[in-house]
């Protein structure tokens, strides 16, 4: 039923001047919407991510986006940490660290976190 439809990522904030500061400017995320106050939508790729003004922002505490970037890694998470992202360090079986790169399974993750807690990730597939 849903196969054909895109989907978007919704990201709750409570602070959307400091949201845009951080998807746009340090994560460099394009801007194609604003609803004045209440809703920003972003593109990324082929995609798009709405950030939205919440009271119940930086609850969820899984991953609320991944980016596929791929054998770019690397390059990724060195540049978003010259921008000032701190990167998650997890303990997790079968996954050692490469520096902020969580590697293991066939896979290396990068996860980092917005100015709200949501936690967002790298990964290099």
């Amino acid at each position: 039923m849903l196969a054909n439809s895109n989907a978007t990522a919704n990201l709750a904030v409570k602070d959307l001047a400091k949201a845009k500061a951080f998807y746009a400017g340090t994560l460099g995320l394009e801007q194609v919407h604003d609803e004045g106050g209440e809703l920003i939508v972003y593109r990324s790729g082929s995609t798009t991510i709405n950030v939205y003004h919440s009271e119940f922002a930086g609850t969820n505490k899984a991953t609320a986006v991944t980016w596929m970037v791929g054998d770019e890694i690397g390059n990724v998470v060195n540049g978003l940490k010259s921008k000032g992202v701190a990167f998650e360090h997890y303990d997790m079986p079968g996954l050692t660290m490469e520096g902020d790169i969580h590697v293991g399974h066939g896979m290396k993750v990068a996860w980092f976190k917005d100015p709200d807690g949501n936690i967002l990730n790298l990964v290099d597939r």
